[in-house]
This record gives C-alpha cells, structure tokens and sequence, in this order.
C-alpha cells in the first residue's frame, strides 16, 4: 500500500494553522491562505464558506488531535491525584510540541470576538473542560474547578512562552 494523499481540504486546514498562528485571524486574508495552497481563492470557498468558517475549523482541528490524548488520561484507572499529573505532564508536551496550537489558543483568548469564544467554549472546548473540571473537583471538592482549570491552563502556557528554560522541554 502507498502513502495515502493528502486532500485538498487537510492541506488548506494544515496551512491555515499556520498562518493564522503566526499572524493572527485579522492579519490572514482568504487569498493569502489560498496563495500558500496553491490555489484560487474560488477554489478554497468550494471547501469552506467564508474565512470565519476556516479559522474555526482550523482551531478544531488542531484541538482534536489534542483531545485524544487528553481523553486517554482522563481515562485511567487511577487516582485522581495521579490523573492530574498525567493531565498536566501531557497538556504541557502537547503545547512544547506543537507550536501553532499554543498560539491559536493563546491568540483567540487575547483577540477572540465574543461570537467566536462562545462557539469554541460550546463546540470545541467544552467536553474537554468539563473532564478537567471534574477531575479537579474529585482532587479538592471545595475549589472552583473552572477557575483550577484556567488556573493550570494559564500557567502551563505562560511558562512555555515566557521560561528559556526548563526541566522536561527545552525551547530550541
């Protein structure tokens, strides 16, 4: 069996992470993600409707690929303690590993419209939140676990873009 190809649609999302990481959904026009590509823009509007429609389904897809592996943590059979460290430890190679995802994040809660928030928290955040959630009320039953879980989510990311250094990840 060969190598399967990659379509068309997969390519425009793999570059439309990219660009919208690196400059920011403002500063990404249609036909530069098209220009990247490699096609027309009529070509791009054929896979999606609008550039609003893109971008989320770009932030989607490179949280999906996250999800995964935060579901499998948060399935283990131990305690929840033990959970939490293997939640952080993931969420924090996760984001060392993968730049652009870190970035989206980063810059749609900087620069996000209110529409926008509301359909990532519902749509794409939310089953993986409510996990975390939960799990910290399982470690300590009288904290706020959305504020633990902003909390946990902010200090990993602060420190992968503000430490040169540290223990497990070396930023290169």
């Amino acid at each position: 069996m060969g190598i399967k190809k990659e379509s068309t649609r997969q390519t425009i999302l793999r570059i439309s992470i990219e660009l919208f990481a690196q400059s920011g959904y403002a500063n990404v026009s249609v036909r530069d993600i098209a220009q990247a590509v490699g096609i027309k823009p009529a070509s791009l509007y054929y896979h999606f409707a609008n550039k609003q429609t893109l971008y989320l389904a770009s932030i989607e897809e490179s949280f999906s690929l996250k999800a995964a592996v935060f579901s499998k943590v948060l399935a283990l059979k131990e305690p929840a303690e033990i959970k939490l460290q293997h939640y952080i430890y993931a969420l924090t190679q996760l984001a060392s590993e993968d730049e652009a995802f870190r970035r989206l994040i980063q810059r749609e809660l900087l620069d996000g419209d209110e529409k926008r928030m509301q359909y990532l928290a519902e749509k794409v955040f939310e089953k993986q939140f409510n996990a975390l959630g939960n799990l910290l009320s399982e470690v300590e039953p009288n904290c706020d676990p959305i504020m633990s879980a902003i909390s946990i989510l902010s200090l990993v990311l602060y420190h992968l873009d503000n430490c040169t250094h540290s223990l497990f990840f070396k930023r290169p």
